[in-house]
């Protein structure tokens, strides 16, 4: 990828197989935009889409997007449909020959295209600088709501700055980080008036010093909704994971007032997976971003209101209100309530790694921390497909990727295509019957002590990153007292809480609890939270959808 100096100016972004092709198309743009536009070439799709995130990151906006419809690996339109999720404001071009008018047309209700150009396009005055004026005219003027780019000073081996990274990336807040011992770094400390010692420190887009801040402060000031606009709801859906976004878009488009609420940022763990191949319609895969993203943007799209950085702690029933209470000690009632609150990664319980997580010790994918694990020995703990998905990512860099797992193989939780993956991909190792023993290190992992379960050997090995990925936890102890959960802490639901026939203790109406409604009437449970769930996107998005429909016929009952 080669680009012009300036970063300041808005980006027109180009992408085409073939060398020629592309710096022609470059060479012509740049004649004519290249004084007030900064003009970027690809010469394949992974390495434009590299290119896109790059600039997000930066928090740079681009403009115009065009693409050759016939490259290999990554057609224009498979290109297209992903750079969507990066800058859905872009306007975008597909350059193709007559032979593939069809094809571009087509595109125009897939990938909601804005215009297709035939090669060549000579003379460019005629055939293709009349058309990227008119783009530019039209996005200069829609809402694509450039943001800044905040700026983070912290600790490289800090466990709140990597969360306050990990927060920002999730929410996909562009971001800029500076470790506090670096001249930049030094020098936003001083103009924020500070000696380093209180980290993070984040300055947002307008110049705002936030010192230590929590997520809740982060989320208000970057311009991520924190508060309801109303009291009361017809549907209000906590947590904001596969189950969760399912319930919103499907609640939202069918008429309810509904809101989300989420306590860190939208996708659950699913929103943390590098890849998911397993996913229908996604041939090729989807990152957990991504489709986080589209489905964040179609709930909003609906009207429904998501809510990030905002911690429930109580379910109080009133008659037919469902009230809701916040951390802050503020609520909000609604009609009806779905719990899609998904689990959380159970810590792993070995001397050592209390202190070092956040410090080369992630429960999770923690992506953030992906770059900094190049050249290094990366270990991870788990046998399902969370685990495999992050060893596929991570191993693009890393010097050496080796898999825990306390059982004999990967085949009893983990999909057949992750394993074929991995038994194909050179440096990773599967290590069974292997368990952490302890960790070691000052400001951060530097080894590890292994244990065989069978013979009890122990063996020690140098590790700078350890990614855990063992069980999951339901995050369901506030609902103690009012919804029935079992021995574990998953909510029970519909048939499960009653075996014998009977309705569950306290239920007063006529009619038995529906497949998804808990032991109070009115609150359903759709996802990973709920007991005996599958445990994959797929069906938690599916119970998300029927939720919904319950909500509806409790409703009209009611």
């Amino acid at each position: 990828m080669t680009q012009a100096a300036s970063p300041a100016r808005t980006v027109i972004l180009t992408v085409d197989d073939d060398p020629g092709v592309s710096r022609a198309v470059a060479r012509d743009l740049r004649r004519r935009y290249g004084e007030e536009h900064r003009i970027v070439r690809a010469e394949s799709g992974d390495a434009a889409l590299d290119a896109l995130r790059e600039l997000k990151l930066r928090g740079d906006q681009v403009a115009v997007i065009l693409a050759d419809y016939r490259m290999p690996q990554m057609d224009g339109i498979e290109f297209l449909e992903q750079a969507i999720d990066v800058y859905p404001g872009a306007r975008r071009v597909l350059l193709t020959a007559y032979a593939d008018t069809n094809a571009a047309i087509d595109a125009i209700n897939v990938i909601d295209l804005d215009h297709y150009l035939l090669k060549p396009w000579d003379p460019p005055e005629e055939k293709l600088y009349p058309v990227v004026d008119d783009l530019l005219d039209a996005w200069r003027v829609s809402d694509y709501k450039p943001v800044g780019s905040c700026k983070v000073v912290g600790h490289r081996w800090s466990a709140r700055s990597s969360g306050v990274r990990e927060f920002l990336a999730r929410n996909q807040v562009p971001y800029r980080w500076y470790a506090s011992d670096t001249a930049e770094g030094e020098r936003l400390l001083k103009a924020a008036g500070q000696d380093g010692q209180r980290l993070p420190l984040v300055i947002t887009p307008d110049g705002t010093p936030l010192v230590e801040p929590d997520d809740h402060d982060i989320a208000a000031h970057v311009g991520l909704a924190t508060t309801p606009t109303s009291e009361f709801y017809d549907l209000v859906v906590i947590g904001g994971g596969p189950a969760g976004l399912g319930s919103a878009v499907y609640g939202a488009s069918e008429g309810l007032r509904t809101v989300l609420v989420e306590r860190s940022a939208t996708g659950g763990q699913a929103g943390q997976s590098s890849r998911i191949e397993n996913y229908l319609g996604f041939p090729d895969g989807v990152s957990g971003a991504q489709l986080t993203d589209r489905a964040r943007r179609q709930a909003a799209k609906f009207g429904a209101e998501i809510l990030t950085a905002r911690e429930v702690t109580g379910l109080e029933v009133t008659g037919a209100s469902r009230t809701i209470r916040f951390s802050d000690g503020s609520s909000i009632s609604s009609h009806a309530v779905i719990l899609a609150t998904g689990v959380s990664y159970r810590q792993l319980d070995a001397p050592g790694l209390h202190d070092l997580t956040g410090c080369g010790v992630f429960y999770g994918s923690a992506l953030t921390e992906a770059a900094a694990c190049q050249g290094h020995d990366v270990y991870i703990v788990g046998g399902a497909n969370s685990a495999g998905q992050a060893a596929m990512y991570l191993a693009r860099g890393a010097k050496s990727v080796t898999i825990l797992v306390r059982g004999p193989s990967l085949a009893a939780s983990m999909s057949h295509y992750l394993i074929e993956q991995i038994d194909n991909a050179p440096n990773i190792t599967v290590r069974p019957g292997t368990v952490v023993e302890s960790a070691h290190g000052g400001d951060h992992l530097e080894q590890l002590t292994l244990r065989d379960v069978e013979s009890g050997h122990t063996e020690l090995v140098d590790a700078q990153w350890l990614f855990v990925f063992i069980g999951a936890a339901p995050l369901t102890g506030w609902l103690d007292g009012t919804v029935l959960r079992d021995s574990r802490g998953f909510i029970m639901a519909g048939p499960d809480m009653t075996p014998d026939g009977q309705p569950p203790r306290g239920w007063e109406l006529d009619r038995p609890p529906y497949h998804l409604e808990t032991n109070v009437p009115g609150v359903f449970v759709a996802g990973d939270a709920r007991a005996e769930s599958a445990k994959r996107v797929a069906s938690a998005v599916g119970e998300g959808a029927m939720a919904v429909m319950l909500v509806h016929r409790y409703l009209e009952q009611s």
